[in-house]
């Protein structure tokens, strides 16, 4: 703490936000003024947080019981002092820090995303690897959407009108929203958020952050810290910033785009790459394991109904798990580069999906394949994107919990407890979406049927 403390100190810090990451990404947890923070070195939260809902519902009794205890107990919430986040749209000084969660005999809390992902990370260092990834962020601007049952609107930017038609990389359009994110920028760089290049996109006030690459477990706290960032910075400007999977209809989906490297952590080298420059063994077995593993923890790449509906065929989005160099219809692609930084693109993510627990599930499909030598297939040359065909992934969410559930892998390497609960939180999400009656539904089944 001592290190936490010269912090505060020095930044003449009056409130802490102490946080925890659930399931769906939310950060939940207690706003504490910093003496007693400091004094109390930590809280205490309900274990039940990390089994809410996006809805703020909790679980179907059987699985809260089960999972549990029947006291409904705290867990301990330890900050970790290299999380720290001071943050720039509060009135008062505010820091923001990201906690680790245990139980009372040191253990960590096993439904904790965070612990998830470094419960992988351990696999790769006991190997004597480290991951390096870069994510890629997409998102679009909407006006303030106070009614649900509207569609979402593209904003006016600053010349006074609405954006309108595809705009793909057009810099004029992205300056449209110049206010918004040059305090964006300003504010990431305030909490030493890593973000590089932002790119106009496909759709209609559509953008994608690319963050520098690094350490995963800092760059899963900065997704997580960088969406919340965002939205402060939109509603600054009285615009609404969402990171759903697929938010306007007849547009392109929202997707996190993963790339990652493993190097060894003696030499420094790339493992993807052989000392002659050409692609290793282990490369190849990497890709094998996320063609054969993604549709197994595919709740974690994409955690909600709307999370499908990027999956068309034809779209940008992948429908496959087909590999292919330079190639975006597949959904794992190979950038051009030097052999040092070989990397592989999981471009299957969607922009809704828990930080995480997403990279947590493409680095352990990735290892699982370099442990058991799974071969991929053959790489595409042309289109991969225009058929379900070949390496195909689960429809829906609800056929996609149900291979998770099913699924050996996620039970040996990320515990009962955590499938048996990131199921059950997702299986609630879908029961209640399931008694929401749509828009479509009254427009083509009211007076016709």
């Amino acid at each position: 703490m001592k290190k936490l403390v010269s912090y505060l100190k020095d930044q003449k810090i009056t409130e802490v936000e102490c946080v925890v990451c659930d399931m769906t990404g939310i950060a939940r947890g207690k706003i504490a003024p910093v003496g007693k923070f400091i004094d109390e070195k930590g809280m205490r939260l309900p274990e039940s947080v990390l089994l809410q809902t996006v809805t703020g519902d909790y679980v179907d009794d059987a699985s809260y019981d089960a999972l549990l205890d029947e006291a409904d107990i705290d867990f301990v919430c330890v900050p970790d002092e290299n999380a720290v986040f001071k943050l720039p749209w509060t009135i008062e000084a505010t820091a923001q820090v990201i906690h680790d969660t245990y139980d009372k005999m040191g253990n960590p809390i096993e439904l904790s995303p965070r612990n998830l992902l470094k419960k992988v990370l351990r696999l790769y260092e006991d190997k004597g690897w480290k991951p390096v990834v870069a994510p890629e962020m997409e998102f679009y601007l909407t006006r303030i959407n106070e009614d649900p049952d509207q569609p979402l609107i593209p904003p006016v930017g600053r010349s006074g009108r609405q954006e309108s038609g595809r705009q793909s990389f057009s810099i004029d359009a992205a300056n449209e929203y110049d206010p918004l994110f040059e305090d964006m920028y300003d504010w990431c760089e305030i909490q030493g958020l890593d973000i590089d290049t932002l790119i106009h996109e496909e759709g209609t006030a559509q953008m994608e952050i690319n963050f520098s690459h690094g350490d995963a477990l800092s760059l899963a706290d900065q997704v997580f810290v960088f969406k919340r960032t965002l939205r402060e910075a939109a509603l600054k400007h009285n615009v609404c910033a969402t990171f759903m999977a697929k938010p306007i209809t007849n547009e392109p989906g929202s997707a996190m785009h993963l790339h990652q490297s493993i190097v060894d952590v003696k030499t420094g080298k790339n493992i993807f790459s052989n000392e002659d420059g050409t692609k290793s063994p282990l490369f190849y077995s990497y890709i094998g394991g996320l063609q054969k593993f993604i549709p197994e923890l595919l709740p974690l790449l994409a955690p909600n109904v709307n999370s499908f509906r990027r999956f068309l065929p034809g779209a940008s989005a992948p429908v496959n798990l087909e590999w292919g160099e330079e190639n975006r219809t597949c959904g794992l692609r190979i950038p051009e580069s030097s052999p040092q930084n070989l990397r592989i693109e999981n471009r299957v993510a969607g922009a809704d999906a828990n930080s995480y627990l997403s990279i947590a599930a493409s680095l352990l499909c990735g290892y699982m394949g370099m442990v058991e030598d799974i071969k991929p297939s053959t790489p595409v040359q042309g289109r991969a994107n225009e058929t379900r065909s070949g390496t195909a992934l689960p429809l829906t969410l609800e056929e996609a919990l149900a291979v998770m559930t099913e699924s050996s892998a996620c039970r040996e390497y990320l515990g009962e407890t955590f499938t048996n609960g990131y199921v059950a939180v997702k299986q609630a999400d879908l029961e209640n979406y399931r008694q929401v009656i749509s828009s479509w539904e009254r427009k083509f089944l009211l007076l016709t049927v």
